[in-house]
């Protein structure tokens, strides 16, 4: 029955326009706020992802909420460090200076860095 249906993924921010402003201004995505006040990502490929308001009960997940896939991590890193965005670092997978973990191998998993957005949520860009 659910298999017939559509699907779309959400999560919650602290505050709608600080989030509109780092999804739409900083990061670039498209972006709308509905009737309901719930910020609306429009993703590449047609796919959606809300993010709606919890103003003081908002709790950051301590898991990576949104992934975008890019072609170069190097690059994109740069990027978001000179926008002023901070990669995070983590012992496990060990991160380089850079916040990137790298992959040795393919049984580790690709190529990945990891950053937060102003409610703390945790997105990442994974090489493709």
């Amino acid at each position: 029955m659910l298999n017939e249906t559509s699907t779309f993924s959400s999560f919650s921010v602290h505050d709608i326009d600080e989030a509109k402003k780092f999804y739409g201004d900083k990061l670039g995505l498209d972006t709308s706020v509905n009737e309901m006040g719930i910020l609306e990502l429009h993703l590449k490929g047609g796919n959606e992802v809300i993010a709606y308001p919890k103003g003081d009960a908002h709790q950051a997940a301590n898991f990576t909420v949104l992934n975008f896939t890019v072609n170069n991590i190097d690059d994109v890193v740069e990027f978001l460090v000179s926008i002023g965005i901070k990669m995070e670092q983590y012992e496990y997978p060990k991160t380089d200076k850079r916040g990137i973990f790298r992959s040795s191998n393919k049984n580790e998993g690709p190529n990945i860095a990891w950053f937060k957005d102003p409610s703390g949520n945790i997105l990442s860009v994974i090489e493709e």
